[in-house]
């Protein structure tokens, strides 16, 4: 006999206890909503946060790997300089995976 028969499922849920079948399922979307749900959440409203805050100069990376200056903004499309040809791409808001930060002065002048 298995533990997971339908016949021991019907004779565990009969005995009058079925909470102590229903506390581990609990438990498991509990744990399931911490560990993913939760995290999910937050790089969302982290990731909105860094594509409201988009400004002029502010170099990028798309979700296509392309990396490029933005020259200018409009409510949902930027314009990216693309280097070496100074290439103007028209991109949506939402395509942009990341902000470069700017390179460290001090970290520079040490080397």
């Amino acid at each position: 006999m298995t533990v997971f028969s339908p016949a021991f499922l019907l004779q565990f849920g009969s005995s009058g206890n079925s909470f102590s079948f229903a506390l581990p399922l609990i438990l498991m979307f509990g744990i399931m909503y911490f560990l993913l749900f939760l995290p999910m959440q937050r790089q969302k409203k982290q990731q909105q946060k860094m594509l409201a805050e988009l400004k002029s100069g502010d170099v990028v990376v798309t979700t296509g790997g392309i990396v490029g200056t933005i020259t200018g903004l409009d409510k949902d499309t930027l314009v990216v300089r693309v280097k070496p040809d100074n290439l103007k791409l028209q991109v949506t808001r939402a395509c942009v995976a990341s902000v470069v930060p700017p390179p460290n002065e001090s970290a520079i002048q040490n080397k």
